[in-house]
């Protein structure tokens, strides 16, 4: 949209080839009163330290690929390694019956505030309750540093649409919106034209 004005009472065109998402911010300025979701025998959170890239996109990708989650996958391997390697970027990974069926990253780059940068399910373990009781893990982690005073994420209209709901539920608030324009992934190769249909393609 370089050289446009945002219409902010109506409508702006988008170029072809462009995709555009209403991103949402939440918050969180306490942690919860009880606990989110009962412990589970069957889950196991494993901590992922330093990710090998191939692994952790290959993993990212089968999260992501339904909302198109691209960002990672477009990094350079050393980029990527570097980015995942910081001291104050934590990932995990719950796993069931040996299978990583999900990811969790929190980055405590600014203590007060750290960020769920990314949360997120494959498609075989949503439902079940598996994503709450991710969700509980992540508060537990966030919420046990006594340097924590508010914690935040954000999601956006290429995401699923029951996310709001659940951060929502979880105890999360908005508190702002943005919109982002990028160019589509998919025509570029990352993911296949017929994914995220919710997003149509054109250009």
């Amino acid at each position: 949209m370089s050289g446009q004005m945002l219409d902010m009472n109506g409508y702006t065109d988008v170029p072809d080839g462009k995709i555009a998402f209403v991103v949402t911010y939440l918050e969180m300025l306490e942690g919860p009163s009880s606990p989110l979701a009962p412990p589970r025998d069957d889950i196991m959170l494993e901590r992922w330290r330093a990710p090998e890239p191939a692994d952790y996109k290959k993993l990212f990708r089968e999260v992501g690929e339904d909302w198109i989650w691209f960002s990672r996958l477009t990094l350079e391997e050393t980029d990527l390694a570097k980015l995942l390697s910081e001291p104050t970027r934590e990932n995990y990974r719950p796993v069931i019956n040996g299978e990583a069926v999900g990811t969790l990253e929190l980055d405590f780059s600014d203590p007060a505030e750290p960020e769920l940068a990314y949360f997120g399910l494959t498609p075989g373990a949503i439902g079940g309750g598996v994503g709450r009781w991710l969700m509980a893990q992540a508060l537990e982690i966030a919420w046990s540093r006594t340097e924590t005073k508010r914690l935040w994420l954000h999601t956006c209209t290429g995401d699923s649409p029951q996310a709001m709901k659940f951060y929502m539920s979880c105890g999360f608030q908005p508190y702002k919106r943005a919109i982002e324009v990028t160019d589509d992934p998919r025509l570029a190769g990352v993911y296949p034209v017929d994914k995220a249909l919710h997003v149509p393609l054109i250009g």
